[in-house]
């Protein structure tokens, strides 16, 4: 079996402007941020995202490096919008396709399964018709005849995602309460990458949780990264819980002049220094009282 170790640096560099990105995870919910922060440390740009979005997209956004956003949504979970994806929006800067939930599903599967759409019920009776005027019907051919939309495959040059455990050969394996579709982000995708918060010898993936939660075959990756707290400010249940003070400071850098200096002190050194800098963080939060 190869052995597909790389680091942050190694997937960056396989990524190049104008490339669509699927994102894992969902929400401010186990997202590969480690690999996002890697992002925001090169040119590239004229990137279309595809995500359950939360503070993956709005990075990206903040940084400039986005040009097109498939998406269900982009919360932040206990703060319902991102709000550098809507300063984003509101500035015109984005081209979207927003679609219900159930779309982008809908589109991934198709797509892993080099299908060309699939037929859903989804969007029908809404204005996701209307927003997308792209979309089109199609009518069952069985007696039912009924009219459902026809969602267009989501096709990935890249998956991003982000696992609690993986083997050096890609297998990878989530521990949390939810896959969410990371599975089917790396099958829908021409290459793939997992981030992990550790890298474990195979029999530990088989000993360590139910089979179906050994979610990523090795067949699908092209590399693996171990990324000790590599979703932060996002939740990794059962390693870490999402970091709430943190990601509220987040939020307040999407005010006018404010992002600036959060990118320069938490965004601009590596991931090290990242991780060291939330450590100083919030020693700051606990010394002035605001954080338990």
């Amino acid at each position: 079996m190869q052995d597909k170790v790389l680091t942050t640096d190694d997937v960056v560099s396989r990524l190049a402007d104008g490339m669509t990105i699927g994102i894992g995870g969902w929400g401010s919910r186990r997202k590969p941020m480690a690999l996002v922060r890697a992002i925001l440390r090169t040119p590239l740009r004229d990137l279309t995202l595809v995500s359950y979005g939360g503070p993956d997209v709005g990075l990206l956004c903040a940084a400039g490096k986005v040009r097109e956003v498939v998406f269900g949504f982009v919360s932040l979970d206990s703060i319902a919008l991102d709000p550098h994806f809507r300063a984003a929006r509101q500035r015109g800067e984005l081209a979207v396709a927003e679609y219900d939930e159930g779309m982008v599903l809908a589109g991934l599967r198709a797509a892993a399964a080099r299908l060309p759409f699939l037929p859903t019920r989804a969007g029908l009776g809404s204005d996701v018709l209307a927003l997308n005027p792209g979309l089109r019907t199609v009518t069952s051919p069985y007696p039912d005849g009924e009219e459902l939309v026809a969602m267009p495959a989501l096709h990935l040059d890249v998956a991003l995602v982000h696992m609690n455990r993986a083997d050096r050969f890609g297998n990878a394996q989530y521990l949390g309460p939810d896959p969410y579709f990371d599975d089917l982000m790396c099958a829908a995708a021409r290459h793939s990458f997992v981030s992990c918060e550790q890298l474990v010898p195979t029999e530990e993936l088989l000993a360590g949780g139910p089979p179906q939660s050994l979610l990523i075959n090795r067949i699908h990756p092209d590399g693996v990264v171990e990324t000790p707290r590599g979703a932060h400010f996002t939740s990794c249940a059962p390693d870490y819980w999402r970091d709430e003070a943190f990601q509220r400071r987040y939020a307040t850098s999407a005010k006018p002049q404010q992002w600036a200096a959060f990118r320069e002190e938490f965004l601009d050194g590596d991931e090290q220094s990242y991780q060291a800098a939330v450590t100083a963080f919030h020693a700051q939060e606990r010394v002035s009282g605001r954080l338990a």
